[in-house]
């Protein structure tokens, strides 16, 4: 069973994980900002650390993303496949004592240097970011598996664990398009949604957990 980690401070933007939901199979959503304890790990075969407007750099306001951070910290020790998402790629880095920073909204689709991983095998190059934070210094035990010309630390992964993350929202596909234009703004570039499916994304991830 995948335990999917709901980090969207604002209600009116939860569709990021109602979206990725369609692409899993068993799994429960854990809200995480609503709770006052970490969730049990009994039966959890991995791990969705989902999106969220929020910045890790505030946690005077966000109490709970200490609780998070130690939870991943936990999922580390045990080995548990784990995948961070967007707001969970800056918390895992975080957590694990690397270092986050805003450097302003990016909208747009873009074209990114994926490494050669199981995670992104069949994986477009072309994928939708919609972020202001990147990850500037890697947490312990993680090494770049993904970049663009515009942020060094787009994708990575623990050396020794199952563990990777993604700046990029593999659920952002077309059918988003439209709401998260609406929502956030939308840059064009000559860039296509036709080459985007990013959703393979869970596709390997599920098939990792799942040989792990």
């Amino acid at each position: 069973m995948l335990l999917v980690l709901e980090n969207e401070v604002n209600p009116d933007y939860r569709y990021f994980v109602r979206s990725m939901e369609s692409f899993l199979p068993d799994h429960e959503v854990y809200d995480y900002v609503a709770a006052d304890e970490s969730p049990s790990l009994s039966n959890v075969d991995g791990v969705i650390v989902a999106g969220s407007t929020a910045g890790v750099y505030e946690r005077d306001e966000n109490p709970w993303m200490d609780e998070e951070a130690a939870l991943v910290r936990e999922l580390v020790e045990r080995e548990v496949p784990t995948l961070g998402v967007c707001f969970g790629h800056q918390l895992v880095n975080d957590a694990l004592g690397g270092s986050v920073e805003h450097r302003g909204l990016t909208n747009e689709l873009v074209r990114a240097d994926l490494a050669d991983d199981p995670l992104f095998d069949g994986v477009s190059s072309v994928v939708p970011a919609v972020h202001g934070d990147h990850v500037v210094e890697l947490g312990d035990g993680m090494e770049p598996i993904g970049s663009t010309e515009y942020n060094e630390y787009f994708a990575t992964r623990h050396r020794d664990v199952p563990l990777w993350t993604t700046q990029f929202h593999p659920e952002f596909t077309d059918e988003l398009h439209p709401k998260i234009a609406a929502d956030f703004g939308w840059e064009e570039n000559g860039l296509s949604f036709a080459d985007v499916n990013g959703e393979r994304v869970f596709e390997n991830f599920v098939e990792l957990v799942d040989g792990s």
